[in-house]
């Protein structure tokens, strides 16, 4: 069972066993000599409406955390996790502060918010500290908020949109189509919306319906009403955690029937919608379906251990702690400009995908194979898990990786 995180207070799994020991927030968490350990620092909403997508962040990186120890640590060291619920940018921002002046973490990784990654990318920026962004897609991010310690293992919004955009235009999803979209009215909606909305309007289709909706908000009737009397071709969502949940799972017993696609999506969020519900071509970052010897290895051992399939937030949250360690050993150091340096510079890192994935110069944005997914009929589900089919990967074999990546438009600039 996974344990559970207590809001006042932080836990860190140290050693093998990944055990736990608990310290109170006014007292120093650590007692043992710092060279015992590699801390490393993990922030992530596990409270809210990105609580669920948080718990498997928790859950990969506790498992990249044992299995690396298992295998000896890093250079002859423990990784010993520092871990928070970083709840909302102000809190997330004071806790990244408190996690490298007081812990002395060896760098940060995690957030799934866009605006809270921001705040904690700032820290991190003027600490000079490593922050792995793991699930935060906001362009601007990787454009005009852009900073030389903040990289980002997860794609950014553009990434996503092109990598189920292809797939729409091949359905004749798009050309002279009316679209209705939902988007979560906060910063990466906001930015979702406007790359779906330029690349649907570049493919020669209209948005005939647009929709803000609140993070808290859990009843869908409002919209779903719009919907039915709009009649769009296409409803898209650009919302996020259990927005996906809620909408997905009304819209089913609403019995609309206007296709349905996703430019922003976790696989979390599906599997608690209930069977049967969930519909429409999704894009995602990984999913548990992919056919290479790592990634069965990492699915095998996350269901051993928690009892349930990963999702992609744990693929991310997971891979991110097993970069640090092999770069680390590559860099037989520590230090954070080594570390930085040694990302931006391209090195390989093996993601459990058909190719190697790097970080590019120019934003810190992981290069890397994505993939889009096909809701399954739910008379060909063979459990609860079983709800899409993989559609392919983006790019396609012999296809340059960075036809995906965020255009190189000048808004970022590495300046510390």
């Amino acid at each position: 069972m996974k344990p559970k995180i207590q809001l006042t207070r932080r836990k860190l799994l140290k050693g093998a066993a990944g055990a736990a020991a608990l310290a109170g927030i006014g007292m120093p968490a650590i007692s043992k000599a710092q060279s015992d350990v590699i801390r490393i620092g993990h922030l992530t909403p596990v409270t809210g409406f990105l609580g669920p997508l948080g718990e498997f962040a928790q859950m990969g990186i506790q498992l990249a955390a044992e299995e690396i120890n298992a295998a000896g640590g890093v250079l002859g060291r423990k990784i010993e996790l520092v871990m928070e619920d970083s709840v909302n940018p102000q809190t997330g921002s004071a806790k990244a502060e408190r996690l490298i002046e007081r812990d002395k973490v060896a760098m940060i990784i995690g957030e799934i918010s866009s605006a809270t990654a921001l705040a904690i990318g700032q820290i991190a920026n003027r600490t000079k500290t490593v922050f792995i962004n793991t699930g935060a897609n906001s362009d601007a991010l990787r454009g005009e908020n852009c900073n030389p310690f903040m990289f980002h293992i997860e794609a950014a919004n553009s990434m996503m949109v092109r990598a189920v955009g292809q797939y729409l235009k091949s359905e004749n999803m798009i050309q002279g189509k009316k679209w209705y979209s939902l988007t979560a009215d906060y910063a990466f909606g906001h930015d979702l919306f406007r790359v779906a909305k330029q690349f649907v309007s570049e493919n020669g289709g209209e948005f005939v319906g647009e929709e803000l909706v609140p993070t808290d908000a859990t009843d869908f009737s409002p919209y779903l009403l719009k919907i039915r009397q709009a009649r769009p071709d296409v409803v898209a969502s650009n919302l996020a955690g259990n927005q996906i949940t809620n909408f997905i799972k009304q819209y089913a017993e609403y019995g609309l029937d206007f296709p349905i696609c996703g430019f922003g999506f976790d696989t979390a969020v599906a599997w608690g919608a209930g069977e049967g519900n969930f519909s429409g071509i999704w894009p995602l970052i990984w999913h548990h379906l992919v056919d290479t010897p790592a990634s069965k290895k990492f699915v095998e051992g996350f269901k051993a251990k928690f009892g349930k399939l990963p999702e992609n937030q744990a693929w991310g949250d997971y891979n991110a702690l097993k970069i640090v360690a092999q770069s680390f050993e590559e860099l037989k150091s520590t230090d954070p400009q080594k570390l930085a340096e040694h990302l931006r510079k391209g090195a390989k890192f093996d993601v459990l995908k058909s190719r190697e994935g790097y970080f590019r110069a120019y934003d810190n944005q992981m290069v890397q194979e994505m993939y889009a997914v096909r809701a399954k009929d739910p008379s060909k589900m063979a459990d609860k898990w079983d709800i899409y089919d993989p559609l392919g990967t983006v790019p396609g074999s012999g296809e340059d990786l960075e036809i995906l990546a965020p255009p190189k438009d000048g808004t970022c600039k590495m300046s510390a």
